[in-house]
Formats: structure tokens, sequence, C-alpha cells
């Protein structure tokens, strides 16, 4: 097991002016940790409770960060009993003693006593991805969202109480800079207990951060499987991982998210050439609402793989995968899968020509009508039916269409772009016919008349 990089060491005052180390652990044990890591700003809220064993009269508590990425400007500690007998008078960051802070306490009791430190740290971060299971129909799909804890701040983390935190937070100076300053003042010597002030995070931030840390602690059955409760905070989302965690510097955990049956989806296969190339693109969407049996909270962004079950045993294959941003409630959400090869769409140039020629006095051509016509054919393979979007972009507003065949529903999209869809059966092919005619130089004009 890795020792803890944090040593607190407690000292009573002798009555010769000298420094005595008093009888106990060099360590003392954490009756707990308390987590908020938030991501977009490599910025974690820690919480350490420990039993400090005080004497009457004054102590030196001394904290040693070495080989963490702990802010010392943003050191705190609390008494949780005894705090109008208990003074902590200041904390001292002694000269030519780097990665070392000493604070004096005076106290009113002997005995243990417990108290909260609190401070900012960076290199703790954490991600969400998700597992999406499609039904054989492919109409529906079990969602299954986890996130991956990563732990390289230098300091083992046991036992801890871990939230995270969906939302931006914006910094003056980077936590993990301020960790590695020579000096965390600038120069040795005695400070003020620092404030929300030191860590020098906007004001909102500030009393977020604190109103998380204050929540009550969730508790659970041991036996149980891991649960993440969330919570909103105005403009911040809370993520409470249920119960405890350990984990150790340099090491990973994934923990689970949520799982949600049967969500509605929708599939859809699109053709553009100026936006795809000649490939057909797979594209997968649904809502994060009630409707679709989500719609509790935000879903954080992240990578969604999709499989599809097969058959009576449910084999998994694999469809293709997304990135996704942050889903609010109410929202939806299109994935792009990726280039598939059993949806075929091919545009062919069938015939162009030119005609309607207009001249000016010197007989030079100043307006024509170029007429292009295509056939697009296309083709499922799949064993099931399909629904698929074809878009076409003329470059120019100024055009006229007729079309014929099976084009399924038409639609103009915008002024130089329509849409043909059109549902395949399975295993089938359709093909159809447009006729565009392109309006140039003074044929523009009379186009519009």
């Amino acid at each position: 097991m890795k020792r803890s990089m944090i040593s607190i060491i407690v000292m009573a005052l002798a009555g010769s002016g000298a420094w005595a180390k008093v009888d106990l652990v060099t360590l003392p044990t954490r009756g707990e940790v308390q987590l908020t890591i938030y991501n977009s700003a490599d910025l974690t809220l820690a919480r350490d409770s420990r039993d400090l064993t005080l004497r009457e009269g004054d102590n030196t508590l001394q904290f040693s960060w070495a080989n963490t990425l702990i802010d010392p400007t943003s050191l705190d500690m609390l008494p949780l009993k005894y705090a109008g007998e208990i003074d902590i008078a200041d904390l001292t960051f002694p000269p030519r003693m780097r990665e070392l802070g000493v604070w004096h306490i005076n106290s009113g009791v002997s005995g243990p006593v417990p108290v909260k430190i609190t401070y900012f740290t960076s290199g703790l971060s954490w991600r969400a991805f998700y597992m999406g299971t499609l039904s054989e129909d492919e109409k529906t799909m079990r969602l299954q969202g986890y996130v991956r804890v990563q732990n390289n701040s230098g300091e083992d983390y046991e036992n801890a109480q871990t939230r995270l935190v969906v939302g931006k937070v914006h910094l003056l100076d980077q936590i993990a800079a301020l960790a590695r300053r020579k000096h965390p003042y600038g120069r040795p010597g005695p400070v003020p207990r620092p404030g929300p002030k030191a860590v020098r995070v906007v004001e909102k931030s500030a009393r977020v951060m604190e109103g998380v840390v204050a929540s009550a602690a969730i508790k659970m059955d041991a036996d149980a499987p891991k649960k993440i409760i969330k919570e909103g905070l105005s403009e911040y989302f809370l993520y409470t991982i249920e119960g405890t965690e350990t984990i150790r510097n340099g090491w990973a955990k994934r923990l689970p998210s949520f799982a949600a049956d049967e969500v509605p989806v929708v599939n859809l296969y699109k053709y553009e050439e100026e936006m795809y190339g000649r490939a057909v693109m797979r594209f997968l969407s649904f809502s994060n609402d009630e409707k679709h049996k989500l719609g509790e909270t935000p879903i954080p962004g992240g990578m969604l793989k999709v499989y599809r079950g097969v058959g009576e045993a449910a084999h998994l294959s694999y469809e293709g995968q997304s990135s996704f941003k942050y889903i609010p409630v109410e929202e939806e959400v299109e994935l792009n899968l990726g280039a598939v090869a059993n949806m075929i769409v091919e545009p062919k140039l069938m015939n162009i020509a030119t005609e309607n020629f207009r001249y000016n006095d010197h007989r030079n051509i100043i307006g024509w009508d170029e007429i292009a016509t295509f056939k697009i054919e296309v083709k499922n393979t799949r064993d099931l039916p399909v629904k698929v979007e074809i878009k076409r972009n003329f470059g120019t507003p100024y055009w006229s269409l007729k079309k014929s065949g099976e084009h399924g529903q038409y639609e103009q999209v915008d002024a130089d772009t329509v849409k043909f869809t059109l549902e395949l059966p399975a295993r089938s092919g359709r093909a159809f016919e447009y006729t565009l005619r392109k309006y140039q130089g003074v044929r523009q004009d009379e186009s519009n008349r």
C-alpha cells in the first residue's frame, strides 16, 4: 500500500522553548475524505477529517504537501468540537523549507479534537462514457452510463466520498501552478488564515463548492451496487457517487452512473456529398426526457459505443460510436455512428445540356440555362427496413427542379439545397430521377419574374 504523501505531525511546546513530538501516530487516521472534482478547471475540493491529539496550551501542527498538487494557499482548518476553546492562531511557511506549512494552535482542552482540513488540489479528473445496446429491431436501446475517475494528484484518497461536477468554473490561477511555487505567497513567513478569496475562484464558484462540501453524507448498504445521486446547483450539476471509494494515486476506477431500458431511438441514414463525401452515414437519435425513459437529470458529455443484440442468445454486434456534448433535460441528441457499407446511395449524371442563350448588342452571351439530369439509386442490403435522407446542393439559389420515379418525400431545405427522404423495406432498392435547371447570367433575373 502506498503511504500518503500528506504528512501531519502534532507537536507540543516544551517548557524550555524547544519543540518536542507528542507520542502519537505519525499520520493520524482519516475519519473521512470528501472530494468534489471539477473537470473543466482541473480543480478538486478536498475535505479531510482527522482526530488530532492536542494538549492544553500552545500546539504546533505541521502539514507537508510534498510530491502532491495541493495548493497551499487554500489550506484551512476548522475544529469540529470545542470551537470556543480552540484558537487556530496562524499558518506559517518556514524559510528554507519547501512544501511545508505550520499551524499554531492554542487549545483550552487536552485530548483528541476532531478537525476538518480543507484545500484545493489538481490532478484528479473524471470522464463519462456510455454503452448502448439496440434491440434486434433497433427501435429501442438499453443505455448504460459510467464514470471513470483518474487520480494523478500524488496523494492516495482512501474511503473517499466522491462528487463529480458538470459545469465550468473559471480560475485566475491554475491550482497545479500554485502547488509548485517555491514559496506559497512569494516569500516565507506567517500569513493570515486563507479563506475563499485565496484560491482565486470567482465568487459564485466558491459558494457552490462550499455548498457541495457542506451537504450531508449519503449512507448505503455495503452489499448494494454503487449508485450516483444527482442534484442541481444553479448552472452546475452534481453527481454524488453513493458510499465511499478508495482512489489511489496513479490509479483509475470505473463506476456505474445509470441504466435505462427500452429507450426509444430513431435510426436514420444520411447522404450528402459536400458534408460526408460519397459515404452513407448512420445516425442514432433520442431525447433526454420522460418519454424516452430518461429526463431526470442532464447527461454529461462523453463517448457512446453502440451495439446490437442479435438472436435468442442476444449476441452483440458492434454498430459504431460517437462522442457528444452535455445533454440538458428535454433536449434531443443525434449521434453520428459513422460510415456504413450496408446502405448504398449512387448518384449518376445521365445528361447535361445548355439552352436559352441570351446575347447583348455585341452578340456576346450574357445568360443561359444549364440542364442536368441525375439518376439516384438507393439500395438497402440490411435485414431491417431503413430510412434514408439524401441531400443535394446546387450552389446557387437560381434553379428549378422536375422529379420522376419513387423519390419519397421531397423538401426544399434552404435556397440551394433539397432533401429526398425515402423509407426502404429490408433488402430492397429504389431509383428516381430529377432534372435540375440552373439559370446563369441575365436568366437569373428572368427566372424570378
